[in-house]
């Protein structure tokens, strides 16, 4: 292994990469910073320029917006509380009351602090757990994949926010829209409907574009989303030996939860936070004082956050699965610049994987040393007024998805989304689940058809084979799992908390 990670190093630390992780850490960071833009819709706007570059450096430019977003969320959680990513939305309760108590500095010091030794942390982890799962992952054939993106739905599904049953839904539109297109084996259209712009299928980018980015600026332009920097001097960014000693525990437990927790399919940063928040209220001495600017309610949720969202790499460099829309992204750029992603990744692409994981330590370094000087900057940013701020990024988005092709139907493509994304997050349907399915669902009918053909014709193939079989069961026990009545009642809890 140490051989390994020194060509990771290797092939991290040359200039061009360097610059690519740079770049992406530097946005990354920004764009958590900005309320209304996500990960997703900044890494759909790159998608483009990434396809010209390699793959190794295009994964380390794309991975570092996302996890340079984990390191931005907490600025505005803490100064303006208002999550700028998802995954931020807890580290509202107390780091802002912190500020309001005169205590900005070292609640944005902490973040900053947690975030770097979670994400370095889960790096290491990723760099134990990948290889061993890749190793057993060879043993699946056509039969154990497809029951694995079978498995990998269902759980995204049951780990959703809210409908269960909603998710399900948005998981079989995404299948169906990943079947639309010119089909692989016998070279015939499906359901184009005669429209040249769907005969290579619906873009992953302009779908993306449209569900997470457009569909944001339409809510925040409703709302009329109104933000106020509070206004207190930022000072003492280290935190100072108290705040390290109730911090530690939390950080601990926030990088092994939040890395175990980004593994799971349906998991990632924002399950990760949330779950480090209710593990550190139910160990505290004290949980009556958590809302009200306890340091611990910060570093435990913003460690969980980057923990979980280095996790999600596991699934997705070991067997090819995207365990969230952001990994689906990732999947979608190593898939269109033809390289094999899953268990054979680490032999076949063994720069990528490596590339990739190195260059993680570096993006984290350059993180703190961005995050704590330039917090004065990312504060003017956050000044500039929404009717300047949102035309762009609506400009941005078109600009995107027509250099794709350079075709006007992908714009089109991601401004009815945009509205079908408006609606779904009006009436509560989660946009993911579509997402993960629709970059899912040719390989999912891919190898149900390849398997079908080894086996000529006989179903019996998908429960014949052991593993196959095992992932079958775990799924139908999900998909069973909401008809009892304890768990319909403790749903309907989760939901009421949250609201």
């Amino acid at each position: 292994m140490l051989n390994e990670v020194f060509y990771g190093f290797s092939v991290a630390l040359t200039f061009q990469n360097l610059i690519y992780c740079f770049l992406g850490v530097s946005m990354g960071t920004l764009v958590g910073v900005l309320p209304g833009l996500g990960p997703v819709a900044a890494m759909s706007l790159l998608f483009g320029p990434t396809l010209r570059i390699p793959p190794v450096s295009g994964m380390i430019m794309l991975a570092g917006i996302y996890y340079g977003a984990q390191y931005g969320g907490s600025t505005t959680s803490i100064l303006l509380n208002i999550p700028g990513e998802a995954s931020s939305v807890v580290t509202c309760l107390d780091g802002y009351q912190m500020a309001r108590h005169g205590r900005a500095g070292p609640a944005l010091g902490i973040s900053a602090f947690g975030s770097f030794i979670g994400g370095t942390l889960a790096v290491v982890g990723l760099m134990l757990v990948a290889p061993p799962v890749a190793n057993f992952a060879l043993r699946f054939g056509f039969a154990e994949m497809f029951s694995l993106i079978c498995l990998g739905l269902v759980i995204i599904s049951f780990l959703a926010r809210g409908s269960m049953l909603k998710a399900m839904m948005m998981a079989a539109l995404g299948l169906f829209l990943g079947t639309i297109g010119t089909d692989i084996m016998v070279g015939k259209p499906k359901f184009t409907f005669g429209i040249r712009t769907l005969m290579d299928g619906v873009g992953l980018i302009p779908v993306a574009m449209g569900l997470f980015g457009i569909s944001e600026i339409i809510l925040n332009v409703e709302e009329g989303l109104e933000k106020e920097v509070f206004k207190t001097k930022i000072s003492n960014l280290f935190p100072n030996l108290k705040d390290w000693k109730d911090s530690a525990w939390p950080i601990v437990r926030g990088t092994i939860f939040g890395f175990f927790l980004g593994v799971l399919p349906g998991g990632g940063a924002a399950v990760s936070s949330f779950t480090s928040y209710a593990v550190e209220k139910r160990f505290s001495k004290y949980p009556e004082k958590f809302g009200t600017g306890v340091i611990e309610g910060v570093a435990g949720p913003e460690t969980a956050n980057n923990s979980g969202a280095t996790g999600a790499f596991v699934p997705l460099l070991t067997l090819g699965i995207p365990s969230n829309a952001v990994m689906a992204l990732l999947l979608g750029l190593l898939l269109t610049q033809g390289v094999q992603v899953g268990p054979l990744l680490l032999k076949q692409h063994s720069e990528i994987f490596w590339g990739v994981v190195c260059s993680m330590y570096i993006g984290n370094v350059m993180l703190l040393v961005l995050n704590l000087p330039l917090i004065g900057v990312w504060v003017k940013i956050l000044k500039v007024p929404y009717p300047i701020l949102f035309p762009l990024i609506l400009l941005f988005c078109v600009i995107g998805a027509y250099s794709l092709n350079n075709d006007t139907g992908e714009v089109l493509i991601m401004i009815f989304f945009g509205v079908v994304g408006y609606f779904m997050k009006k009436f509560d349907y989660e946009p993911a689940p579509l997402l993960l399915a629709l970059i899912l669902s040719p390989m999912m009918e891919s190898n149900f058809r390849q398997a079908l053909l080894v086996s000529q014709g006989s179903f019996l193939i998908f429960i014949s084979h052991p593993i196959s079989a095992a992932l079958l069961i775990i799924a139908l026990i999900l998909l069973l799992y909401p008809l009892f009545p304890w768990f319909r009642f403790r749903r309907k809890l989760e939901t009421l908390e949250e609201d």
